[in-house]
C-alpha cells in the first residue's frame, strides 16, 4: 500500500517591490494644489493620516511596468526564473487597458511563453490579500506550484485634485510574491468577505460607453464610514483566522496591514493587543498605494531586516465593494 502524501502547503520565496521615482512630499503636494486654490498643508494630513509624502508615476508608465519590476525583484529573490512561475495573479484597480489583463501583459514582459493561467483579481485595497488566498487554493489543490502574485497601482489618475480629503491620501507603486508549493507549513490561514451594501462609500462611478467616459471617472470616498467600518471589520477578521490556524495574539511577531491611515493601524494593532513597534508601517512614505500597500510594506520589512524567516505575519486590507480580509502565515 502506498503511503499517503505529505500535505501540500504554500510558502513565500521570495518578495519584490517597486516605486516610482518621483516623491511628492506634503509641502510639495500642498504648493502643487495651491495654484488651483486648494487649500491644505504638511501638519494638516499628518495629523489626519500619518501620510508625509508618496510616490507618482511618470506619463507614459503603465501599472504593468511597475508590476514588471516588482515581479523581477521578487523572482531574483526567490531564485527562480519568469519560466517556473504557473500561476500569475495581479490585484488592481488601475489596469492598463478595459481587456487584456493586466496579468496577461505582465506574462508577456516576463517572456513566460508556455501558457501559464493569468488573470486580474478587483478587490481594491483588500485585492493583495484576496490574491494570496486564490493563488493558496490553487496551490494546494495541485492546479499550480508557483505562483506570482502582484498588487500594482496608479491611483495618481483616477484622483480629483480638487477634493483635499482624498487626493492626499493616495500613491502609487507595486509590490510582489513569489509562492510556491512546501512540505513545511507558511500560509497558515485565510478568510475573505464583502458586502455590497456599501458600494457608495469607496467608489470610482464611472464606466467607458460608446467610445466615452460614462459617469464619474475619479475617486469619490466616505472618510468617515470606511473608517468606522474598517476598524471593526479589521479586528474581527484577524482574530477569526487567528482562531482557523490555531493561534493567538500572543503569536503574531508582525501585524502588516492595508496602509490606508495610520489611525486605523493603530486602532487595529490595539484591538489585537499588539505593541506598536509590531506594526509595520510605510504609509508615511508610500501614501495608499491601495492593493499594492501589503507586498510593498512586507517587502520593505523584508529587505531592511525586521522580518525574518520563521516570524509569524498577520496581513490584513479592507478596501471598496465594501471588502475585507486577512491572511495569516508564517514567513
Amino acid at each position: 500500500m502506498n503511503s499517503a502524501s505529505p500535505p501540500r502547503h504554500t510558502r513565500i520565496a521570495g518578495t519584490g517591490s517597486h516605486l516610482p521615482p518621483r516623491r511628492l512630499s506634503n509641502d510639495d503636494l500642498a504648493r502643487q494644489l495651491a495654484a488651483q486654490g486648494i487649500e491644505t498643508s504638511d501638519q494638516w494630513i499628518v495629523e489626519r493620516t500619518g501620510i508625509r509624502a508618496r510616490h507618482f508615476a511618470a506619463d507614459g508608465v503603465a501599472c504593468s511596468d511597475m508590476a514588471l519590476d516588482a515581479a523581477r525583484h521578487a523572482l531574483e529573490a526567490a531564485a527562480c526564473k519568469p519560466e517556473d512561475v504557473d500561476l500569475i495573479i495581479v490585484a488592481t484597480s488601475t489596469p492598463d487597458m478595459v481587456f487584456p489583463s493586466t496579468a496577461c501583459i505582465l506574462q508577456a514582459k516576463l517572456g513566460i511563453v508556455h501558457g501559464c493561467a493569468a488573470f486580474d483579481l478587483q478587490a481594491v485595497c483588500s485585492g493583495f490579500v484576496y490574491g494570496l488566498s486564490v493563488a493558496d487554493a490553487m496551490i494546494r489543490s495541485g492546479a499550480a506550484r508557483r505562483a506570482l502574485v502582484v498588487g500594482a497601482e496608479i491611483f495618481s489618475r483616477i484622483l480629483d485634485f480638487t477634493d483635499r480629503t482624498t487626493c492626499v491620501l493616495f500613491g502609487d507603486g507595486a509590490g510582489a510574491v513569489v509562492l510556491e508549493a512546501s512540505d513545511a507549513p507558511g500560509l497558515l490561514a485565510s478568510e475573505l468577505h464583502a458586502d455590497g451594501r456599501h458600494v457608495g462609500i469607496l467608489c470610482v462611478p464611472g464606466t467607458v460607453a460608446g467610445g466615452r467616459v460614462s459617469g464619474d471617472p475619479l475617486l469619490k470616498m466616505d472618510g468617515q464610514a470606511v473608517f468606522k467600518l474598517a476598524v471593526g471589520v479589521l479586528g474581527d477578521v484577524a482574530r477569526s483566522v487567528l482562531e482557523k490556524a490555531g493561534r493567538s495574539e500572543a503569536d503574531i511577531d508582525w501585524l502588516i496591514p492595508h496602509q490606508a491611515n495610520l489611525r486605523i493601524m493603530q486602532g487595529t494593532a490595539r484591538r489585537l493587543k499588539l505593541p506598536m513597534d509590531k506594526l509595520i508601517v510605510t504609509v508615511d512614505e508610500h501614501g495608499n498605494t491601495s492593493a499594492a500597500s501589503i507586498p510593498l510594506a512586507l517587502d520593505h520589512a523584508v529587505r531592511s531586516g525586521r522580518v525574518a524567516r520563521g516570524d509569524t505575519l498577520l496581513l490584513e486590507g479592507v478596501g471598496g465593494g465594501f471588502t475585507w480580509g486577512a491572511v495569516l502565515l508564517d514567513y
